[in-house]
């Protein structure tokens, strides 16, 4: 039986309200540092590849790393410990940015790009010690409101974190910013700490590739969860526009670091209420149809986006882009959780990291090379414009995803 978001909430002792606690300081953090970085990257270079760059430098250890550390968080020590590890890495790495900033040199650039790829292996832990504890504190019945709750907490973080970002590189300075993402990861690693969760292991420790190959395994042979992976993936891969902000804000809307926290922002803010509306409401019939379309109008705001020239009303397109992306995350997380296995969690989780997570930084990246080869404008144009094509081929190639409702993997 379903509990109430009440209930939820309490349940386990508060457990629940504790993780989102964890969660959201490390959304903060990060989504701070990188709104810095990236500001911080395009005023010394002036060139949107270099800002491509920036996913790259994350993706290659973020993807290196992500198996073993699923296999890890499965297999060893305890997903709250893990939760501190990736919590104090962020730190130490925010610490570095701060020295980065104080002692300039020649090479500044290149250490930056050095922290981001730091920021990487961090990343790599966060995302299946987050997934195996909140399946151990939220009931199976209750895992669909329960997304739409973390999820909205999640895009809190993503509203807030770039504001704030991007507020204090405007009117304090790019090291106060780092001084503080620093400060809010080691808080996320104070509320692991207080995460009092029973953990119980009930298989023995596997060969670290042994233990890869199977959740690979599993994940090519469950089509729902490949398909929703993979349709992610090339979603956020060609159609997100995030990375080419600075340049939107510095070139053809003129404004500052100020103008760049609020436009990223505007995403996380139209998501976070569909958030609270699918906590409520949660999509149990016509699932995989509902993922779909979702996708489909996130690549047409994106197309919408890059012909837009005027800034408040880009802040409405991708207000609704977070819309469409919240539908599409809350039912992506609500089916990874219902098909796994709980012995897999962290392996499965670690995998969609790959699918999903390194999908950000690549699509950085080829927003940066496609912006060099087409221009800013046509390549954002033609990131929707793929997006809608990897929705056709998914509807077509995926029935038992297309055809999907969550009300029967209960």
């Amino acid at each position: 039986m379903s509990l109430s978001i009440r209930q939820i909430l309490a349940h386990q002792g508060y457990a629940f309200p504790k993780l989102l606690t964890y969660r959201i300081l490390m959304v903060l953090s990060y989504q701070m540092m990188m709104v810095a970085i990236g500001w911080h990257i395009y005023e010394l270079t002036h060139d949107p590849w270099s800002l491509g760059l920036i996913g790259l430098a994350e993706v290659i250890p973020y993807m290196g790393s992500a198996l073993f550390a699923g296999h890890a968080v499965d297999h060893y020590f305890s997903r709250r410990g893990f939760a501190m590890v990736s919590a104090l890495f962020l730190a130490m790495n925010a610490g570095l940015l701060v020295w980065i900033v104080q002692y300039p040199g020649a090479h500044t650039v290149t250490w930056i790009y050095a922290t981001v790829a730091l920021t990487g292996f961090a990343r790599a832990l966060i995302s299946p010690s987050y997934n195996t504890l909140f399946a151990l504190i939220i009931p199976r019945a209750s895992i669909a409101k329960a997304s739409g709750i973390g999820s909205s907490m999640f895009q809190v973080g993503l509203i807030v974190g770039p504001a704030i970002g991007g507020l204090l590189v405007g009117f304090a300075d790019k090291y106060v910013t780092y001084e503080i993402s620093a400060i809010l990861a080691l808080g996320g690693a104070i509320a692991a700490l207080g995460l009092r969760v029973k953990e119980h292991r009930s298989h023995a420790p596997m060969q670290v590739f042994a233990s890869i190959g199977e959740g690979l395994r599993f994940v090519s042979r469950t089509q729902v969860v490949l398909a929703a992976q993979l349709l992610d993936m090339f979603a956020v891969l060609f159609g997100g526009a995030v990375a080419m902000l600075p340049a939107f804000v510095h070139d053809i809307y003129q404004m500052g670091p100020e103008g760049l926290g609020v436009l990223r922002a505007a995403p996380a803010f139209g998501a976070i209420v569909t958030g609270i509306w699918l906590a409520k409401h949660p999509i149990h019939k016509h699932s995989g149809r509902w993922l779909l379309l979702a996708v489909a109008g996130f690549g047409l705001c994106m197309i919408a986006f890059g012909l837009c020239r005027t800034y408040w009303l880009g802040i409405l397109i991708l207000a609704i882009s977070g819309m469409m992306d919240a539908v599409s995350v809350i039912l992506r997380q609500t089916i990874l959780q219902l098909a796994t296995p709980d012995g897999m969690r962290g392996r499965v989780s670690a995998i969609n990291g790959i699918f999903i997570g390194s999908s950000n930084e690549l699509g950085a990246f080829e927003s940066g090379l496609t912006a060099r080869l087409m221009g800013l404008v046509p390549s954002v144009v033609f990131g929707g414009c793929m997006t809608l094509l990897v929705v056709g081929v998914t509807w077509f190639k995926a029935p038992k995803l297309r055809n999907l409702h969550l009300v029967d993997l209960h």
